[in-house]
């Protein structure tokens, strides 16, 4: 038996050293760098096998992908660059940072207790019909874990970047479905800049959501008309509207003390691409803002980065703990709505304002059918439209009362339940936002009112909950059909938006976000003032 063991022993020997020997013999050169580097001797060696098949090339990773690997544990890094070798990467571009996604998404399964699998197998697109499109065209698909990118731009083009306005956004896509479905769809509607449908990692399939940009506005608008509702497929409809960029930041709980300079310096230094802020200034001191601001930034990218930066929880400014949303964007009514505006919003009023001076100063103009003030901002309803044209060409920028007054076409009332979502919407997020830092309170002095206590969102309040108020968007050039009430001692008060003006009935109230509540109250009593219509 012993010998018999030692004659098979010695019989597999010589076989076990020539399979290594042969091992070293298949390995590339680049094989070693990867050792050198400073991978595991098995990663490295599957990551070579992935080279000899051409899927990959060395000279494809960069430092960023090598040193994730790296780290990654062995067992986990070898699952990962098996999944990596199944993936398409045909229309790939970047490897490496694909790589990294793949990375991620592994490590989010794990922690999530997926494992490695990704249970149900996601259907894949129709290859075939996609080279098809691509080599009509001319134009190229850029995958990536997180979006699919068709396009921009296309070949050829000479032209202006599109601008505001030929974007659509498609949501209720059908999770299964793919460019070749969706691009010739569009294409109906006008020339297609590029196709952007966002993907989810975790499962495979797309998120249900893409951005469509046309070359031109005519094109996105008939986009618009002809394809919400549209049925893409039995009892499923697509939802297609005019995308328009978030550009701004809200901030909240900054010293109510600091000047427009100030603010734009210090959050300029922190964040990149800052082109503008926006305060509203205190009734009753102009000196002082209201313990917010509204940040604006040159593009969707730099803003969604300063968010990501400012909102982590771990910047202070002015030693404040501060609050960091998307302002909600405003909708911009189309020309022909605005061509037929006769409201004049005004704002920067001071409280010796009245709305019988405001009247006085505008008639001069033409006749005004009424004047609504609310602190320091008032609409002024004129009965002819040229002459509120005049008015605003000659009082923008003037002194009454001051202050160098501000004034603009109002914005027509927009759709009620939109207002509603809006508020819902931005109310969970910043509940869900107050939950994850475990609550803040303003810490710098200038941000306690002195006329009544603060109640910071980590107070008072059901379980210890706070409040999210509606951090809109700046009022800009104002909505007259939305009414706003400011009351109380501390930023902004006690607000209490209603979409049916002074009409009454039911209406939703919050107080302000530090204000340790949010509360609903339908059909119960009014809280502030309202406007009338």
């Amino acid at each position: 038996m012993a010998e018999g063991n030692g004659e098979v022993s010695m019989e597999e020997k010589p076989n076990v050293k020539q399979e290594s020997q042969d091992a070293k013999v298949d390995r590339t050169e680049d094989y070693a760098k990867l050792v050198e580097y400073g991978l595991d001797e098995k990663v490295a060696g599957k990551l070579d096998e992935i080279y000899k098949t051409g899927k990959l090339a060395h000279a494809d990773l960069d430092e960023r992908a090598l040193d994730a690997l790296k780290e990654f544990p062995v067992e986990g890094a070898l699952n990962v660059l098996t999944q990596f070798l199944d993936s398409n990467l045909e229309h790939v571009s970047n490897k490496s940072a694909y790589l990294c996604g793949v990375m991620k998404t592994y490590r989010q399964k794990s922690r999530a207790g997926q494992g490695s699998g990704s249970g149900t197998v996601a259907k894949a697109p129709d290859e075939d019909k996609i080279k098809s499109i691509l080599e009509r065209t001319g134009y190229t698909l850029d995958v990536t874990t997180g979006q699919r990118k068709y396009g921009g731009p296309p070949p050829g083009w000479d032209g202006p970047t599109p601008g505001n306005g030929c974007e659509v956004f498609c949501g209720k896509i059908p999770k299964d479905m793919y460019e070749d479905e969706l691009i010739p769809l569009f294409e109906k509607c006008g020339s297609i800049w590029d196709l952007r449908l966002m993907m989810d990692p975790m499962t495979g399939l797309n998120r249900g959501y893409a951005f469509i940009t046309f070359t031109t506005r005519d094109a996105a608008q008939f986009a618009v008309q002809e394809l919400d509702n549209h049925e893409i497929k039995p009892g499923k409809s697509l939802k297609v509207n005019i995308s328009v960029p978030n550009l701004r930041l809200f901030v909240g709980n900054i010293p109510k003390s600091k000047g427009k300079e100030e603010i734009l310096d210090e959050f300029g230094k922190l964040t990149a691409g800052l082109t503008e802020v926006i305060i509203y200034s205190s009734p009753d001191d102009k000196k002082k803002n209201r313990g917010f601001c509204f940040l604006e930034y040159e593009s969707h990218k730099a803003a969604s980065l300063a968010k990501r930066r400012l909102g982590t929880g771990r910047i202070k400014v002015w030693g404040c703990d501060i609050i960091v949303d998307w302002a909600d964007p405003q909708e911009e009514p189309d020309e022909a709505t605005m061509s037929k505006v006769k409201v004049l919003y005004v704002r920067n009023l001071t409280q010796d304002c009245s709305e019988e001076k405001l009247k006085e100063s505008f008639e001069a103009f033409g006749k005004v059918e009424r004047v609504k003030k609310i602190k320091d901002y008032a609409f002024i309803h004129f009965e002819d439209r040229d002459n509120a044209m005049t008015a605003m060409s000659e009082l923008n920028g003037k002194e009454m009362g001051g202050s160098a007054i501000e004034v603009s076409l109002a914005k027509p009332p927009s759709d009620k339940k939109k207002k509603e979502e809006i508020l819902r919407a931005r109310e969970r997020r910043m509940m869900q936002m107050m939950q994850v830092r475990g609550g803040c309170s303003p810490s710098h002095p200038s941000m306690l009112p002195s006329s009544m206590p603060m109640r910071g969102p980590g107070g008072p309040g059901p379980r210890g909950s706070s409040g999210g108020g509606s951090m809109r968007g700046p009022i800009g050039r104002g909505d007259y059909g939305w009414s706003w009430a400011w009351s109380g001692g501390s930023w902004p008060g006690r607000w209490a938006p209603s979409p049916w003006g002074s009409q009454g009935g039911t209406h939703r109230s919050l107080r302000g976000p530090w204000g340790g509540s949010s509360t609903r109250a339908w059909g119960g009593p009014r809280q502030g003032k309202f406007t009338s219509r």
